[in-house]
């Protein structure tokens, strides 16, 4: 939300609000294994689902916590991301992108929604892994770093990487 505010006055244009939740490994909420759009767009990195043997019932279970988490954020910004991106160049920003998963299924999410003209996916910074993959769901990926061969985690490439808390983004969303 923060990133998203700086580059939506940078640009003159409107901000809006879109709220995917990482679908999380039962042993390391850390670690995504996946994300869910409230409207039940899901991705799912496979090889990450598979090899950490996860069950079916658990991943069910999460999806169902997550919609539910979603759910009540977008209660607390309500119309804050309510636009018609019919025929508009949309972008997606975020902080960073270490698995690309909650990108992933915002950009799908958005596309099974509206027909922008443009999709155009921005971020500080990405491995380049995780770019080929977002290359896929955009018509555009701009990212500013990009971590030639080891990439720690969004958070290295930070001084602060405190999760934005829900009053911060009422008060980004209050002063637009």
């Amino acid at each position: 939300m923060v990133t998203g505010d700086v580059v939506a006055r940078k640009l003159y244009c409107r901000l809006g609000v879109i709220i995917p939740r990482k679908l999380t490994d039962p042993d390391n909420k850390e670690h995504a294994i996946g994300a869910i759009m409230d409207d039940g767009t899901t991705y799912i990195e496979q090889e990450a689902f598979n090899h950490l043997q996860i069950s079916p019932e658990y991943l069910e279970q999460e999806k169902l916590h997550q919609i539910e988490e979603i759910r009540r954020r977008a209660s607390l910004f309500l119309g804050a991301g309510e636009h018609d991106l019919n025929g508009k160049s949309v972008i997606l920003v975020d902080d960073g992108a270490a698995t690309g998963a909650t990108i992933i299924v915002a950009a799908r999410s958005i596309r099974k929604h509206f027909r922008p003209k443009r999709l155009i996916i921005a971020l500080p910074v990405a491995p380049k892994d995780t770019v080929r993959l977002l290359k896929k769901e955009a018509d555009l990926v701009e990212v500013v770093t990009s971590p030639s061969s080891y990439f720690y985690g969004v958070g290295k490439y930070y001084q602060d990487f405190k999760p934005v808390e829900d009053e911060q983004v009422k008060s980004v969303l209050q002063n637009r």
